[in-house]
């Protein structure tokens, strides 16, 4: 009976939800594809980025409330702001805690141990610098009912969100398929001895695919940092759920993660439907424990290859 209700309404605003899940599982699906390995740390670039959008905004945000072209402006420098900051934190990551353990042909635990290690600190240093309170988002624009779709209102935040993302999903698609930097990334996660054999330089398709996977999540933690503020821990639900919808789509395939993306935000506003809204980061658990029993390959199965 409630979901019968409520339908249309779960479904518009769990696609808009799904489409930031899909911005950070691009990064895992990314990383893990030219290093077959899983960047536990990227919960934490999405968190700063969301901070780093929040600082351009606060810096920017003028006296009165902003509308017209003022919020569309504001918008932009927010998603260039949590950009700037996950692309530089992903570099830095990928300079400090992997590249040294790479080159020392060091084993798979120890990359793990590294990841984690390096998401404790900045999860840490980040409650320390930034305050371990919520910090809520300057008012950008005045969200309001834009249209329906089968009686559900669509809100001006929900179409925000969900349009920003659908442009950084098609950009990045886009390179990957059309690009130079593309195919070297695509070789890379094929087999990476023969891309090297080809010219291929490595290490720069490293460094450059985890900032790109730190532009997406940046990107994504201002997103959600509009529809929920931003605090120093969103990141550790925010990015299991984002491993779940990689490997729901099938981790290492790039269009899987953006499917696994807006079914788990669809499925997790239909899941709690009938029950407590406390129970939503179960069923994302319960759809990746479901996943990894029945189908460990994803719907869209798994790009493998040898690993940098």
């Amino acid at each position: 009976m409630c979901l019968t209700q409520n339908f249309w309404e779960l479904t518009v605003s769990g696609l808009a939800l799904g489409s930031v899940y899909a911005l950070i599982a691009l990064g895992y699906t990314l990383v893990y594809g030219v290093l077959q390995l899983i960047n536990f740390a990227h919960s934490e670039v999405f968190m700063l980025g969301g901070f780093g959008g929040l600082f351009m905004v606060q810096w920017l945000y003028p006296t009165a409330t902003p509308s017209g072209w003022v919020s569309v402006g504001l918008v932009v420098a927010g998603i260039v702001g949590g950009a700037a900051f996950g692309g530089v934190t992903a570099f830095a990551l990928e300079r400090v805690a992997y590249r040294p353990l790479r080159r020392r042909g060091a084993p798979r635990l120890a990359f793990l141990i590294s990841a984690i290690g390096a998401s404790l600190l900045l999860l840490n240093l980040a409650g320390k610098e930034f305050d371990y309170q919520n910090v809520a988002m300057p008012q950008l624009y005045t969200s309001g009912e834009v249209f329906s779709v089968f009686g559900a209102p669509v809100t001006t935040n929900q179409l925000v969100v969900a349009g920003a993302a659908v442009v950084m999903l098609i950009g990045l698609d886009r390179l990957i398929a059309r690009t130079r930097l593309g195919q070297g990334i695509r070789a890379v996660a094929q087999d990476s001895e023969v891309a090297s054999l080809m010219g291929v330089d490595i290490d720069k398709v490293i460094t450059r695919t985890f900032v790109i996977g730190g532009i997406l999540g940046g990107v994504a933690g201002f997103l959600f940092g509009i529809q929920f503020g931003v605090q120093y821990n969103m990141g550790f639900a925010a990015g299991v759920k984002a491993f779940t919808a990689a490997v729901l789509g099938g981790i290492g395939n790039v269009r899987g993660a953006v499917l696994g993306g807006l079914l788990l935000g669809v499925a997790e506003n239909l899941g709690v439907a009938c029950i407590q809204s406390s129970w939503r980061d179960v069923v994302a658990f319960l759809i990746l424990v479901a996943i990894l029993m029945l189908r460990p390959t994803g719907l869209l199965g798994e790009r493998l290859g040898r690993h940098a």
